[in-house]
């Protein structure tokens, strides 16, 4: 049986295109709690607060439950979810999980086949980061899930980097070495440094790996362009999300004071950002509303 195809195909809400990695989120999150605990029940009672954090910090910008997963990725022939009453989940609603006493782990197949095949985990957690969340969000969905890639992948097995790896060249040359956000510039023995090439619209989610999706952002504004907390408008001046809060001379300087604050632009005849990855990024990543 391929699992990464299994996992591959598993069933997703769909509305206009909006991203739903609510049932990775929890596949990361099992996949975690296997590599500590084995393939224990874990009751929603102590896993729904931590995937609602998951949900909030990873999920799209608007409100989720984590009662979603939990109860439809059973559907998906990975999770079982048993009750007090017997097998089989009471449905999504959060007060059902509860009283029910509710329990989920993945399906004994599954399992067996995490437990008898060396690098299997490493395998389906890279896919799932690599399928639902842009490459800078990795290592801290990793922490937060509890997830050892180091130690569940061996290397013969890490999956092929699909990506174009002339993109970050073409993109940096694009914005002359500079950040479009700060234009910090870094330099240590004629090799750049701390500066990213970025995807508007995630390689996950289809987006090309050319200077009409790119950015060159210095890694921490990197890091808060995929997090949400920085975005664009259709003119190319910069979103601080409202949600945001910082307090600090240095968050003040590094982030606040951006809000609308033209981006730099691409050499001339170097390609310019497309609106329809803009789009894609206010609406799938950005947090909303954004500062005045």
């Amino acid at each position: 049986m391929d699992w990464i195809e299994r996992i591959a195909g598993i069933k997703r809400w769909t509305r206009g295109g909006e991203r739903a990695p609510h049932k990775p989120l929890l596949l990361l999150y099992a996949l975690g709690r296997f590599q500590r605990d084995g393939n224990r029940p874990i009751p929603f009672s102590a896993a729904e607060a931590e995937l609602k954090q998951l949900l909030k910090e990873y999920g799209p910008p608007r409100d989720t439950s984590p009662g979603y997963p939990f109860h439809h990725l059973t559907t998906d022939g990975l999770w079982l979810v048993d009750t007090r009453h017997g097998p089989g989940s009471p449905g999504p609603e959060l007060r059902r999980l509860r009283d029910s006493e509710a329990a989920g782990r993945l399906h004994p197949d599954l399992a067996r086949a995490l437990a008898e095949e060396p690098g299997l985990l490493g395998r389906i957690a890279r896919h799932l980061l690599d399928a639902n969340f842009a490459p800078s969000l990795h290592q801290d969905l990793c922490l937060l899930t509890g997830l050892d890639l180091e130690t569940a992948t061996a290397p013969a097995a890490r999956p092929a980097v699909r990506r174009d790896p002339a993109f970050r060249d073409r993109v940096l040359m694009a914005y002359e070495y500079r950040c479009a956000f700060c234009s910090y510039e870094g330099w240590l023995d004629g090799m750049v440094v701390g500066l990213d090439a970025a995807h508007v619209r995630w390689w996950a989610f289809d987006g090309p790996d050319d200077v009409a999706n790119g950015l060159c952002l210095c890694a921490i504004h990197h890091k808060l362009f995929d997090k949400g907390v920085l975005g664009l408008t259709a003119e190319h001046t910069i979103t601080v999300s409202a949600r945001y809060a910082g307090r600090s001379q240095s968050s003040r300087d590094l982030v606040l004071s951006l809000a609308g604050r033209p981006a730099r632009e691409p050499q001339a005849g170097l390609g310019t950002l497309e609106q329809d990855h803009i789009t894609w990024h206010s609406r799938q990543v950005f947090r909303p509303p954004a500062r005045a």
